[in-house]
């Protein structure tokens, strides 16, 4: 299996551009996808306060899986069961269930009521994905697992340690899942499983692990364990920094080439199966943080990605097939560049974002720093007490005016293709982190020039 990650945690598409793009998922090479829900799945009852006022409808969920369901996309919905949850623990209602008080990360364990939140978050979503085999229950990046008091008497008082903390917690979980939805199977991500020994390991056999590169080593100890079935998780997407707005192509189909080694060598470890890969994109790297690269923006690289793995590395005609579908000329692979007018959805999108990253800060400051009549006559001093020279204001006038204008065109051109993919939240709030820390500068100077 090959599944396309959706994390819906940040710039989650309409779904008309979801009608549009699966299309082109199943084309390259998918035959899943790996929904993130976060605050985007529309809960119901006491679960209400979750939703994101933008948070698909209860149709539009039905909507998605017809729509993967014609492009022969199985749909794996993911919830996260024990850290990632500040959409949950943010809000005061569930504070109380928060492993270290300060901290809206991961959930304590130890409360009964984290349980029985995690069954009805469980609930809801599995019974809006019917048709789905598989469920993903995140379960990585436990933050401060084991500060918390309750942890601190748990273990002293069993002699245990984080790690059959951990598991204790995951077993509650997947005994739920089975024992509710029969058929129904896990999947986890498994960074916090690598510090574990073999002997808590055993009897999780039914569990599937998500390994990302660094887990490479431990694939003999989950042998050991018992484990029958391996996943992988890459990225096309989303690890590079958390401000990232470009994604570089050749790190990306690096880091696919080095998971087909991986896998080429995976028949040693017999019983052990490779199952899948799950292509991450992230589009935040918590809650809070900021948005990384946008999904229209990634989508030449999740196209060379999904290519590589399909054709079991990048040639020459992987390439033209890459560019044929997303119809572009060419592509830079070091510059991580495509050229031509692309055909793709979200293809203007794609380009807009390039023009914002290469010229937009770059001419503004060109012109507000390099411009010596602004300096010598129109400085913060001359505009916060408004008075200067007309002759020499003349010189730099028409120019800066006319960047201005420019620049307010073309971003209110990029303020409506933003909208036509996504809700208002994701427009503005992409608008605030890239645009408008230079073109507010550019704006203020026109606004003391007039």
């Amino acid at each position: 299996m090959r599944l396309v990650h959706l994390d819906l945690k940040g710039a989650a598409p309409r779904v008309s551009y979801l009608e549009q793009v699966f299309p082109l998922l199943s084309q390259l090479g998918a035959n899943g996808i790996l929904i993130e829900y976060e605050d985007m799945f529309p809960f119901k009852g006491e679960l209400e306060i979750l939703k994101s006022p933008y948070a698909y409808s209860e149709e539009d969920i039905e909507q998605i899986q017809q729509l993967a369901e014609l492009h022969k996309l199985e749909v794996v919905p993911l919830v996260q069961t024990f850290g990632h949850v500040e959409f949950i623990l943010k809000h005061e209602k569930y504070q109380h269930l928060r492993e270290v008080e300060r901290f809206p990360n991961s959930f304590n364990p130890h409360v009964p009521d984290t349980l029985a939140l995690l069954k009805s978050i469980l609930s809801q979503v599995i019974e809006k994905h019917r048709r789905s085999t598989w469920i993903h229950i995140g379960a990585d990046e436990v933050f401060h697992l084991g500060e918390g008091i309750d942890s601190k008497n748990w273990m002293s008082r069993n002699k245990g340690d984080t790690g059959t903390m951990y598991l204790k917690h995951i077993k509650e979980v997947l005994d739920f899942i089975t024992t509710q939805h029969w058929g129904l199977r896990a999947l986890m991500w498994d960074d916090m499983l690598r510090k574990i020994s073999v002997g808590a390991l055993r009897g999780t056999v039914a569990l599937v692990i998500c390994a990302c590169p660094t887990a490479v080593p431990f694939l003999d100890k989950y042998v050991e364990s018992g484990f029958e079935a391996v996943w992988f998780a890459s990225a096309f997407k989303g690890t590079t920094g958390p401000a990232q707005t470009w994604p570089p192509l050749s790190y990306h189909l690096k880091n696919h080439l080095s998971w087909l080694k991986v896998m080429q060598a995976l028949p040693r470890l017999a019983p052990l199966r490779f199952q899948g890969i799950v292509l991450t994109g992230w589009q935040r790297y918590d809650h809070y943080s900021v948005l990384c690269e946008l999904l229209p923006v990634g989508i030449p690289s999740l196209a060379v990605c999904l290519q590589t793995l399909v054709n079991g590395g990048f040639t020459e005609e992987t390439k033209r097939k890459v560019l044929d579908t997303l119809g572009f000329q060419s592509m830079q692979l070091e510059q991580s560049t495509c050229e031509g007018r692309g055909t793709f959805p979200g293809a203007e999108i794609y380009h807009m974002v390039e023009q914002v990253n290469g010229h937009l800060k770059e001419s503004i400051l060109k012109a507000l720093e390099e411009e010596s009549a602004i300096k010598g006559w129109f400085s913060p001093y001359h505009r916060k007490r408004q008075f200067g020279n007309p002759r020499n204001m003349e010189t730099f006038g028409s120019k800066v005016l006319k960047l201005h204008e420019d620049w307010e065109s073309f971003i209110r051109d990029l303020h409506a293709r933003l909208e036509r993919v996504y809700f208002p939240d994701t427009v503005e709030e992409w608008m605030e982190e890239n645009v408008n820390p230079y073109l507010d500068q550019l704006r203020d100077l026109v606004r003391d020039y007039r």
